[in-house]
């Protein structure tokens, strides 16, 4: 068994860090294992700050493995521009319509991206196409992706002009899905939508839980706020 790494060893630390590095460079490109190239990708991100070689290891995960948290972190790096790639939102959606079908832990964020580009329309040739949005929402919501079931919420609220008739019934379903996975304006739109008896009947009971459920989630939010500024 290995001996610990003594932490207040500067040389001991960098060693350490080196042998890791090498460790899943062999991993990824001689073992041509996904989970050690998404390992070096990390690395390199998160120790060496090398964003360059992090981009270039992304792209050979995800074209060569299609490997879900590589293709979405490959369309987070082309939104941005970041590592050298290419700023292009639809070079982005491309990597994130990977990610999402296929199965990975960033399988849900990728999924409402693509909702988000489709809803925004500046990735398609016919502008915003707000069915297609909605397809990738209930395929991100379905897998707990809050964000994404909140998004659901508003269009069955709107509607639009594209076929999708306002739902207030449908709205408050998605709007307490998002506050129960933990989504602060999911919970307050559901709390309005009982106070009203919007797509329900009158409950000032649930109206009242839920506005303290909001109040709860927004009091968290602050908090990691502050320690994290700290």
């Amino acid at each position: 068994m290995a001996g610990l790494i003594n932490f207040e060893d500067e040389n001991e630390v960098k060693q350490f860090l080196d042998n890791l590095g090498v460790e899943y460079s062999f991993q990824c490109y001689k073992e041509k294992d996904p989970e050690g190239c998404q390992r070096l990708a990390d690395y390199l991100e998160g120790v060496k700050k090398n964003y360059e070689s992090t981009a270039q290891v992304l792209k050979h995960n995800c074209e060569t493995h299609g490997h879900a948290e590589s293709c979405y972190k490959l369309g987070a790096y082309h939104v941005t521009g970041k590592g050298g790639m290419t700023k292009c939102l639809k070079t982005a959606y491309s990597y994130f319509l990977r990610s999402c079908n296929a199965p990975g832990k960033k399988s849900g964020d990728a999924c409402h991206n693509v909702g988000l580009l489709l809803h925004d329309g500046r990735t398609m040739e016919g502008g915003p196409d707000p069915t297609a949005a909605r397809q990738y929402y209930e395929k991100a919501c379905t897998g707990g992706f809050a964000p994404s079931c909140f998004n659901l919420s508003a269009m069955f609220i709107e509607g639009n002009s594209k076929g999708l008739a306002p739902d207030m019934t449908q709205a408050l379903k998605y709007a307490n899905r998002a506050c129960e996975l933990g989504h602060v304006w999911g919970c307050a739109n559901a709390s309005r939508m009982y106070k009203l008896g919007d797509g329900t009947e009158k409950d000032e009971k649930k109206a009242e839980e839920l506005k303290n459920r909001a109040r709860e989630l927004h009091g968290f939010e602050k908090e990691r706020q502050i320690k994290f500024g700290e």
